[in-house]
């Protein structure tokens, strides 16, 4: 399974696009959080803590469909929360594509096998499915036995009828090597995924809160060059595991490139309206997009310019990045390792 080339052309097309017409600060892609809500509680989640007293709201469809309009990213991506709790989350994800996006709805798994018959396959339309290590570490990552098991069938499932899935991996400090190179090549050998995204696990305030009794930050979070040497050991055992990030900025994640954080290229949406600055950092919740680029000090955060951002490698706001630079200082290797992952 490859990523289709019409994701490829689109994306290249806009980068173009916006190099012609000199846009400093452009989103690439937007994230909707339809929901917070979820039906687990895994260590190092801040977002079911941080919106704790909001849990009972939800986006409207017209609400998404008008947010992505506003911003007109070629790509959305679909977290949460658990997005399939939401009762119109069929009709959210038909309706950004009826615009002309690209759809990648996030998942934990346990509840796509039911909700699977509500969606249609396409092109435009990639299921991401969270995967944290093999059956065992998987499901302590999650504090939940059985995630694992039902998340592999439903992917299972889900490719046999012919829709696009990928995974999404996040490292931690106790996360094995071995066990996450075993996932990556499980993943793309046997399930047949489309691609393995990866990131660092990120010690944000709001990740705090949920922690185990007893446990702390340093427990359960990689700071940066641990995390680089953690990458090159996964990536030296995966052997010809398909990664769906872009090799820029596996490059980033191994410590052989240096890059700042580009934030404003993923903007998010909840129901408290526009984080600011980014998906993870919320020092303010804006009511419109263009109060969100136009008033956000985006100088003021990023690697050493904030401590809280020093340990954060997180692809929201670094694999655009990469691809900003690629094009802002064209270089012939660095375009030919994009296009040939975008091919592919």
């Amino acid at each position: 399974m490859a990523r289709p080339l019409s994701l490829a052309v689109k994306m290249a097309t806009y980068f173009l696009k916006q190099k012609v017409r000199k846009v400093d600060k452009f989103a690439v892609t937007l994230f909707i959080e339809p929901l917070e809500l979820c039906n687990l509680e895994c260590e190092g989640c801040g977002r079911i803590r941080e919106y704790a007293d909001v849990m009972h709201m939800k986006l409207s469809v017209d609400d998404c469909l008008r947010v992505a309009n506003e911003v007109d990213a070629p790509i959305v991506t679909i977290p949460g929360g658990e997005p399939l709790i939401h009762p119109e989350i069929d009709q959210i994800v038909d309706g950004i594509i009826d615009q002309g996006r690209f759809v990648y709805m996030c998942t934990n798994g346990i509840l796509l096998e039911k909700k699977l018959p509500k969606f249609k396959p396409s092109d435009q339309f990639c299921i991401v499915v969270h995967m944290d290590g093999m059956r065992e570490q998987h499901d302590k990552a999650v504090c939940r036995p059985g995630v694992w098991d039902k998340a592999v069938k439903a992917m299972r499932l889900a490719i046999e009828e012919g829709f696009r899935v990928c995974t999404n991996t996040t490292i931690y400090k106790e996360s094995d090597p071995d066990d996450t190179a075993e996932l990556f090549r499980f993943l793309t050998e046997d399930v047949g995924v489309e691609g393995c995204i990866v990131a660092p696990g990120y010690d944000y305030e709001a990740a705090a809160v949920g922690l185990a009794p007893g446990r702390t930050m340093e427990d359960v979070f990689l700071p940066r060059n641990e995390a680089q040497k953690a990458f090159r050991d996964i990536r030296a055992r995966a052997g010809m595991a398909r990664f769906y990030n872009n090799p820029l900025y596996l490059e980033f994640l191994e410590g052989k490139r240096d890059y700042q954080c580009a934030a404003w290229t993923s903007p998010t949406y909840t129901v408290r309206g526009w984080r600011s600055p980014c998906y993870l950092l919320a020092d303010n919740h804006m009511a419109s997009y263009r109060e969100l680029i136009d008033t956000t000090d985006w100088g003021a955060y990023g690697f050493a310019r904030d401590p809280r951002c020093t340990n954060c490698m997180m692809h929201c706001g670094y694999e655009s990045a990469t691809i900003l630079e690629a094009f802002k200082h064209p270089n012939p290797r660095d375009l030919l390792k994009l296009a040939s992952a975008g091919a592919g």
